[in-house]
C-alpha cells in the first residue's frame, strides 16, 4: 500500500509538473480573402484574392485565386436599364463564393471599382451613372461578402494602381529569400512602368529619374515599409474604343456634308462601318475637331481603303500637338510628363493588338513598323481567309488601333529607337492577370488590421507524453495492488 501511494503521489506530482511547464506556442496565420469588380467601360471582370492575416510590414503577400469575366458589356452600357448592371454580376459572385470557405465569406472585403465608362457617362448623365451603382451595390449588399462601396475611379488611381500590380508581380517590392525564410525587400529593386490602354481612357504611370515638377499628377504610396513617389496620368477619350468614334468623326468633318460613302483611311475593304450620326454626340466628340451638322436620320458608311500612311496621318489630327511648342516635358493638349524612363509593361489593349499581330516578343521598333504596314496593305479578301476564326467586326481595325499605338508611344509619351527596346508587351505575370485590381487589393490591405499572431498556452509535447505514459502506467499498478 505505502509503494502503491508513493506513485501516485509522484504520477500527481508528475501532472502537476506538465502543466506548470508551459511555453508559448504560435499558430499559422489565417487566410484572408478579398474581391474586387473591375467595371471597364467594354467589360466587366471580377477577381479574387488572398493573403496571410500576418502581413509584411503592413502590406498583405496577395495572391490571385480566381478570375472570372461578366457576361455582356460594361455596367455603363446600362444606363437606360440600371437593374441589368447589377443583375450582371451575379453569375460571378455566385463563383467566388464557391472558393472562399463559408465560414470566412462575412469577413471578405468587396469592392467595385468603374473606370473611364463610368467617367464618360457621369460626365454625360450623373444620375444615370449614380443609379447604376445604385443598382450594383444593391446586388452586392444581397451577398454574404463585406461590401466595401462601389465607386468611379480617377484616371489617376487606375494608372496608380496598375503600376502597383506590375511591380508586385515582379517582385519589385518585396522578394522571398530561401536563406532567410522571409520576405525581403530587393535590393536595387528594378521598378517597372505601366502602359494600359482601355476601351475608353489610357494611362501612363512611371518612376522618373528626376523629381516630378507637377505635383498634380504624381502619386505616393508606402508599400512593405517602403515609400514611392511615381508620375501618372490618365487620357480621357483616347482609349481605342473612343479613338475610333473620334477618328470617324474627323474623317466625316473633313468632307464637310453626312451623305454618301467615305473612305475611312485604313479599315480595309469592302468592309463598311456605319455609324448612326445621333450616336456620334459622345462627350468625347464634343470640341475636339471640325463641328459638322447632326442629322438624327442619317447612317453614314466608311469604306476601308488600305492605305497605311494616310491611317497614320489621320491619327495625329487626333492630337493636339501644337499645344506643346517646343517642349519636351510634355506630351500633348499641353499635358505634362517627365522624360520616360526605366523598363515598361504595356497591358490591356496594347497587348492584345500586338499580340495578334504577333509583336510581342521584344520586336525592335523598325520591325514593328514594318508588320504594320505590311498588315494595313493586304486586302480584305486575303485578311478575311487568313484569319477565319477572329471577329469579322474586330479584324478590320487592327490596322487603326496598331498605328494608333504607334502615335501614342512615340509621338505623344516620346519613346524613341532606343527606348522602345524598353517596352515588353504582355498582359500575365506568372498565374496573375495585370491591371489595376491587385494593386487596388494590395492597396487596401494597409486598411485592413493585421492579425496578431495567435499565441496560445501549450504543454511541451516530449512532457506531457512522458506525464500521461507515466500516470496511465501508475494507475494501472495501483488497481493490481489493490486487487491482489
Amino acid at each position: 500500500t505505502a509503494i502503491v501511494g508513493a506513485l501516485v503521489a509522484l504520477s500527481i506530482i508528475a501532472l502537476v509538473l506538465s502543466l506548470v511547464k508551459i511555453e508559448d506556442v504560435t499558430l499559422p496565420p489565417t487566410v484572408k480573402y478579398g474581391m474586387v469588380f473591375d467595371a471597364g467601360s467594354s467589360h466587366t471582370s471580377l477577381f479574387v484574392y488572398e493573403w496571410d492575416s500576418d502581413k509584411e510590414n503592413d502590406t498583405g503577400v496577395v495572391s490571385q485565386t480566381l478570375s472570372c469575366d461578366v457576361q455582356g458589356q460594361g455596367i455603363s452600357s446600362y444606363a437606360n436599364d440600371p437593374p441589368k448592371a447589377g443583375d450582371s454580376l451575379r453569375e460571378c459572385l455566385d463563383k467566388a463564393l464557391k472558393v472562399v470557405p463559408a465560414a470566412k465569406q462575412r469577413d471578405v472585403p468587396a469592392y467595385l471599382g468603374a473606370t473611364a465608362g463610368m467617367r464618360l457617362l457621369r460626365e454625360e448623365n450623373s444620375s444615370a451613372a449614380e443609379q447604376v451603382l445604385a443598382e450594383v451595390a444593391k446586388t452586392m449588399q444581397e451577398y454574404p461578402v463585406a461590401f466595401k462601396g462601389a465607386r468611379i475611379l480617377t484616371g489617376e488611381e487606375e494608372g496608380a494602381y496598375g503600376w502597383i500590380t506590375i511591380n508586385y508581380l515582379l517582385d519589385s517590392f518585396t522578394k522571398y529569400s530561401p536563406k532567410a525564410h522571409t520576405w525581403v525587400h530587393p535590393e536595387a529593386a528594378n521598378i517597372f512602368g505601366a502602359l494600359d490602354l482601355g476601351g475608353a481612357s489610357t494611362q501612363i504611370s512611371f518612376m522618373p529619374e528626376s523629381s516630378v515638377i507637377n505635383w498634380n499628377e504624381a502619386s505616393k504610396f508606402m508599400l512593405y515599409g517602403y515609400n514611392y513617389n511615381i508620375y501618372t496620368h490618365s487620357y480621357l477619350c483616347y482609349g481605342q474604343n473612343e479613338m475610333l468614334k473620334r477618328l470617324a468623326k474627323e474623317l466625316i468633318a473633313v468632307r464637310g456634308e453626312l451623305e454618301g460613302s467615305w473612305t475611312l483611311l485604313s479599315w480595309h475593304q469592302p468592309q463598311t462601318w456605319e455609324r448612326h450620326a445621333g450616336s456620334l454626340k459622345l462627350v468625347c466628340l464634343r470640341g475636339r475637331g471640325n463641328e459638322t451638322k447632326q442629322n438624327e436620320n442619317l447612317n453614314v458608311t466608311l469604306e476601308g481603303r488600305s492605305n497605311a500612311s494616310r491611317c497614320l496621318a489621320a491619327l495625329k489630327k487626333l492630337f493636339n500637338f501644337s499645344a506643346c511648342g517646343q517642349r519636351q516635358d510634355c506630351t500633348f493638349d499641353g499635358v505634362y510628363q517627365p522624360p520616360v524612363s526605366g523598363q515598361f509593361i504595356a497591358f490591356s489593349a496594347f497587348y492584345y493588338n500586338f499580340k495578334f499581330l504577333n509583336l510581342t516578343e521584344g520586336q525592335s521598333l523598325a520591325t514593328a513598323r514594318e508588320t504594320i504596314e505590311h498588315f494595313c496593305t493586304r486586302s480584305w479578301e486575303d485578311l478575311s481567309s487568313s484569319y477565319p476564326e477572329e471577329n469579322p467586326e474586330r479584324l478590320p481595325k487592327y490596322c487603326t488601333n496598331a498605328n494608333y499605338i504607334l502615335t501614342l508611344l512615340l509621338d505623344a509619351y516620346k519613346f524613341n529607337e532606343t527606348s522602345w527596346n524598353n517596352i515588353f508587351f504582355q498582359m500575365k505575370v506568372g498565374s496573375a492577370s495585370v491591371g489595376w485590381t491587385l494593386g487596388y487589393m494590395l492597396n487596401h490591405t494597409n486598411m485592413i488590421p493585421a492579425e496578431a499572431l495567435v499565441r496560445v498556452k501549450g504543454h511541451v509535447p516530449s512532457l506531457w507524453a512522458a506525464a500521461v505514459t507515466f500516470i496511465t502506467f501508475t494507475i494501472a499498478l495501483g488497481l493490481a495492488a489493490l486487487l491482489l
